[in-house]
């Protein structure tokens, strides 16, 4: 659907918000906290947004872009080619980090940018009047996205931890060390951080239920040690060499076979496959451990193969 960029807000040197409304007198879907869409660029690629602003808003979308320096021409197209007034072309909004039902209480951690989807949280959470604390940590003050969001509507649960800051240093032991079945945690942000704020958590004593994270990116691999593997796509007698430099995705495609993309990172399952025969090298960070062992389905924008040859079904 068509939207357009009502306002754009400069959060700080590098973050961007940006207000969208319907293009048209159709109202725009509803959502969820913790729900994301799918931006359609001018220059071809489609990138996921988490959406910040509170889902009782039906009248527009918010969200926050960061000009990441080692952007792949996402954030880089949306900060230099988009202004006031232009119009996006979107996807309904999806929710692959939802408020857990049981929640009655909750710790919200955010990282940077990662601070997207917990500001919808923070909203969604007070409006029902459910208990929790945010934690919001940055290199600098000049850093924080959202600063007057945050502070006029969140001044009793916000929490900032700034690096350059030794005083506002968290501590986490006392921060997790209530635990009950109906405290649930959120975190958003690097990946280093997420794993920062997980293994503290599982080391307080929280179980795996309690605990729930989005990734921006995926897990950096080292490309260089990718090796050669063939797919076969079940009803058809094509054996198709993903190479090394190549990912199973655009081997497909360049075999005539359409394989749906959108954040080729292995962030959203968009692209997931059905496995029928052979091991994948998951390199997702969409699927849980546990259907990582299955090894029933895997994303072929980013995974491979631990065998010479993976069966698919495309059907």
């Amino acid at each position: 659907m068509d939207v357009i960029i009502n306002k754009i807000h400069q959060l700080t040197a590098n973050i961007r918000a940006f207000e969208l409304i319907s293009a048209t007198p159709v109202a725009l879907p509803s959502f969820e906290a913790g729900a994301h869409i799918d931006v359609h660029l001018k220059n071809g690629l489609i990138r996921q947004y988490s959406l910040s602003n509170c889902c009782s808003e039906t009248h527009r979308y918010v969200i926050g872009v960061l000009h990441d320096d080692n952007s792949r021409g996402g954030s880089r197209c949306i900060h230099t080619e988009y202004q006031e007034g232009d119009r996006l072309t979107i996807g309904e909004p999806r929710n692959l980090f939802e408020l857990h039902p049981n929640t009655k209480q909750a710790v919200l951690f955010a990282g940077g940018i990662g601070i997207t989807p917990i500001l919808a949280m923070a909203y969604r959470l007070k409006h029902q009047q459910i208990p929790f604390e945010l934690h919001y940590f940055v290199r600098s003050h000049e850093m924080i996205a959202f600063y007057g969001n945050l502070t006029e509507h969140f001044a009793e649960q916000i929490h900032f931890h700034i690096q350059d800051q030794p005083e506002t240093q968290c501590d986490m032991k006392q921060v997790l060390k209530n635990i009950s079945t109906q405290r649930h945690l959120y975190v958003c942000g690097p990946t280093g951080f997420m794993q920062f704020v997980m293994d503290s958590a599982q080391q307080a004593g929280w179980s795996p239920e309690q605990l729930h994270q989005e990734h921006f990116v995926a897990q950096q691999i080292n490309e260089s040690e990718n090796k050669a593997f063939t797919i076969e796509v079940l009803g058809s007698d094509l054996k198709i060499e993903v190479h090394p430099h190549q990912t199973a995705t655009q081997a497909l495609l360049e075999n005539g076979f359409d394989v749906p993309v959108s954040c080729e990172q292995g962030i959203c399952g968009t692209c997931m496959i059905r496995v029928v025969a052979g091991i994948p090298d998951h390199r997702d960070v969409f699927m849980t451990d546990d259907e990582h062992a299955l090894n029933n389905q895997f994303t072929p924008c980013c995974s491979r193969a631990k065998t010479k040859n993976l069966v698919i079904d495309l059907t």
